[in-house]
């Protein structure tokens, strides 16, 4: 290729059409558009260590007018990119706010989604080991901001009844509790998830020695829980929290001896009784 030949090349580069910002006919307009599951770096904060480093999902969506074709979905990557090290409840306001900007729409939307890993003694051996754990930070942006942050936290339940007519044992599984939160000032995920697991018939480790085997089977069937009872158990203790102004409970009981899970959902507003 010549010298001429490379200009206009470049020439025709530079001038290619934006097809995203073409006219559409169709005249629907579209609540959320972008990308999902980018698996990206972050850095939250960790009330024993200061800060964890860990990778996140992250979804990013814009809202889309009637009269465009489609949005531009490398605008988003860049802006995750240019926000590296700062993806945190303090800085989503700020990064909702260049999203609308840089892809010119009304609404933002921004989902995290990350592993968390808190260290935990084993009850009787102190055996130390790490828990995983699902934590969330969802925010979007038009006339009004939103945020919440939710955590899911795996837990040992107990069946009551069962307990109650068998001459021997009790039918226990592992259940999962999710909660969304919404608040007023700053709230530590690791604060959440000790009312979770407190409000279970026992908390789950990562190493149990048979001593510490034995201490979680027997305080799991001393405090049989149905799933109402975990979701109320929480609810309860989550009222009494004047920082938190929303929330959500739900409970899912992988049953061990039954063919479905059982299920339980609590959703109240601060001033709710």
């Amino acid at each position: 290729m010549g010298v001429r030949d490379f200009q206009r090349h470049l020439f025709r580069e530079s001038t290619m059409n934006d097809i995203q910002n073409q006219r559409d006919h169709r005249k629907i307009e579209i609540n959320k558009v972008g990308v999902k599951n980018i698996r990206y770096p972050i850095t939250v904060l960790d009330k024993a260590k200061g800060f964890q480093h860990t990778v996140a999902k992250v979804n990013m969506f814009v809202d889309l007018p009637h009269r465009f074709k489609g949005t531009h979905m490398s605008r988003f990557v860049e802006i995750l990119n240019k926000n590296r090290g700062d993806i945190g409840i303090k800085n989503f306001s700020k990064i909702l706010t260049e999203v609308k900007r840089k892809l010119k729409a009304k609404t933002a939307h921004l989902e995290v989604e990350f592993p968390y890993f808190i260290e935990k003694e084993a009850p009787v051996t102190k055996s130390k080991s790490l828990m995983e754990y699902i934590c969330r930070f969802c925010g979007s942006s038009n006339e009004k901001e939103d945020f919440y942050v939710g955590i899911v936290v795996p837990i040992t339940t107990v069946c009551p009844c069962s307990k109650e007519i068998s001459r021997f044992g009790a039918h226990n599984q592992r259940s999962l509790v999710t909660v969304n939160l919404r608040f007023k000032k700053f709230i530590w995920i690791e604060d959440i998830i000790q009312v979770i697991e407190e409000c279970g018939s026992c908390d789950l480790y990562s190493i149990l020695k048979r001593p510490d085997e034995k201490y979680v089977t027997e305080k799991a069937y001393e405090n049989p829980m149905f799933v109402e009872d975990v979701v109320r158990e929480i609810a309860k203790r989550l009222k009494k929290d004047r920082n938190i102004t929303w929330f959500t409970v739900e409970s899912e009981n992988f049953e061990s001896i039954h063919n479905h899970s059982a299920y339980a959902y609590v959703e109240r507003e601060a001033d709710d009784e």
